[in-house]
């Protein structure tokens, strides 16, 4: 629960089939991290909390003999399913629909439990005890975000920034000027300080990661308008019999921008902490 929010199944509806477009991609080099720093050897299970249409769990399934991605949207499971099919990796993945808070909902145990971008949606107390009690001796919980403090200008690339900042404006004249979230507001946002939260479930460390982004992408009005659906806070169904009223403000405000229909955006560097279930100290490992 985030203070007078709670969570609702609307939360991600209808989002699932804009994701995989809208969103941009975890860093470059993220698995390999991951591979040193948890030492992976392509055995064990990963468990991916919150895993959307399976990006992250598909993007690591080398790393491991088994994965079960856990979601509460029945649209993010089934696409993750569809990718899993696609990627040819359906034999050794397994979708579960469910809240993280239903765990352990009889998965077993696991090597790593992965959280990206998805922690804050949970009752994090709740969830973090669970989630060490189901790793093996020596797993590993892992958070893994976009590096927000870092400045990603397109000084030197060909086309204009993506508008966030007008597209955010949009939004707050459709919608209010308080942030939605599923049938609610999130009136201050979600909570951070996820040290805090794992510190108190047990785990040890983190060991902090960065992997480096700033690679250059080329974006189009329809990748933008992916990733406003993608988002929770504009998610279609919020915006009832005007969500195409929404979309043709939102593609005329693109065009303007660039009548190329070409935006620059520089790949976001990747954060990664690693917590682990026991305080044995890892080997060390070079990260920028």
């Amino acid at each position: 629960m985030i203070g007078d929010w709670e969570w609702d199944d609307t939360l991600f509806l209808g989002t699932a089939t804009y994701y995989r477009r809208g969103r941009l991609p975890y860093a470059p080099g993220l698995a390999d991290l991951l591979a040193t720093a948890v030492r992976l050897d392509g055995r064990g299970r990963l468990l991916d909390v919150g895993c959307g249409p399976g990006t992250l769990a598909l993007s690591l399934a080398h790393l491991f003999g088994e994965i079960v991605g856990l979601d509460p949207d029945g649209g993010m499971i089934a696409e993750a399913e569809r990718e899993a099919a696609l990627a040819g990796a359906a034999r050794k993945t397994r979708w579960v629909q469910d809240r993280a808070e239903e765990l352990p909902a009889g998965l077993g145990e696991f090597t790593v439990a992965t959280f990206g971008q998805s922690f804050h949606w949970m009752d994090r107390d709740l969830v973090a005890g669970t989630v060490r009690d189901m790793l093996q001796p020596g797993g590993a919980l892992v958070h893994i975000s976009d590096l927000k403090t870092e400045p990603r200008t397109v000084d030197g690339l060909p086309y204009p920034a993506v508008p966030y900042a007008a597209i955010d404006t949009l939004v707050r004249r459709h919608l209010g000027p308080v942030r939605r979230a599923g049938r609610g507001v999130l009136a201050h946002g979600t909570p951070g300080d996820e040290a805090a939260v794992l510190t108190r479930a047990g785990f040890f460390g983190p060991q902090r990661h960065v992997v480096p982004g700033g690679q250059p992408l080329e974006r189009t009005s329809d990748d933008v308008v992916a990733w406003a659906f993608s988002m929770s806070s504009s998610a279609p169904h919020l915006f009832g019999p005007r969500r195409d009223d929404f979309e043709a403000e939102l593609r005329r405000l693109l065009r303007d921008v660039s009548l190329a229909d070409r935006f620059s955006e520089r790949q976001p560097s990747t954060e990664v902490f690693v917590w682990w279930k026991n305080p044995a100290e890892p080997a060390p490992v070079r990260s920028s």
